[in-house]
């Protein structure tokens, strides 16, 4: 497909409270049938970023993984956010993509932000991935993994890039720079879904979510601090236009993850 609707929902989300933020989302995705190709939602959207894994994580196959197939294929539209996850030897921040068919894909946040506790609760992922959807190669991103330019480096294996957060208003000129820097430098649309609201943390968001373009042009940006739902459209044809017109990719240097 060469047109894809994404849907950004920016949401002032209820502190570890999984049920009434499974509640709330089910009514926004109620308003976007056959609106939509695939909807975006926060960093670890059923409970905000807690750091009390042990009480609020859920396994993978746990009730929000069958709410989230349910919903896909009501929605006849693919879903993805992040979750705190029970595996066997712990807890991951997992960046979790459904699609309408039922196929779960997964990404575990591999860049855990050492400025908190997370990186005492939760395992690194150790592996970069790339998911495809509707004839789409997506790079999927946790908050603090914006900050890594190598490990978002475009090897030419994707075409927009989801980086799903929970980042705090203090920094937030720092997220607007990266999302729109990690879009020119990569060729390629980058799209982050922040919260708004305040946590149980006493961390203030004022979301600043954003879509942008392969040239670093703002398609979505709204005003801080207010929960929306809008839905913008990609195009493969003008991102593979441009990629032709401006080739900078065939110049990258290459680097190895170790």
């Amino acid at each position: 497909m060469n047109e894809l609707r994404i849907t950004l929902i920016q949401a002032n989300l209820i502190w570890q409270n999984p049920a009434a933020n499974r509640d709330y989302f089910s009514s926004t995705f109620a308003t976007l049938q056959g609106k939509t190709d695939l909807v975006i939602l926060p960093e670890m959207f059923t409970t905000g970023f807690s750091m009390q894994p042990e009480l609020h994580a859920e396994s993978f196959e746990g009730e929000t993984i069958q709410w989230l197939k349910q919903q896909a294929s009501l929605l006849k539209a693919a879903i993805c956010g992040s979750l705190a996850t029970q595996i066997e030897t712990g807890f991951v921040n997992r960046f979790t993509f459904v699609t309408p068919e039922g196929e779960v894909l997964y990404y575990d946040k591999h860049h855990l932000f050492r400025m908190s506790p997370e990186p005492e609760h939760y395992q690194a992922g150790q592996e970069r991935k790339i998911f495809t959807y509707q004839g789409w190669r997506i790079l999927p991103q946790v908050c603090y993994d914006l900050r890594f330019p190598v490990f978002m480096r475009n090897r030419n294996d994707y075409d927009f890039a989801i980086v799903v957060a929970n980042w705090p208003e203090p920094r937030r000129m720092a997220w607007r720079t990266l999302l729109q820097a990690r879009a020119i430098e990569n060729l390629s649309y980058v799209v982050g879904v922040n919260r708004v609201g305040q946590d149980g943390s006493g961390l203030n968001y004022t979301g600043d979510s954003l879509v942008v373009n392969f040239k670093g042009e703002l398609l979505l940006d709204q005003a801080p601090s207010t929960p929306f739902v809008e839905t913008r459209t990609l195009s493969l044809e003008a991102l593979n236009q441009f990629k032709t017109q401006f080739p900078a990719w065939r110049d990258a240097n290459e680097f190895e993850l170790k």
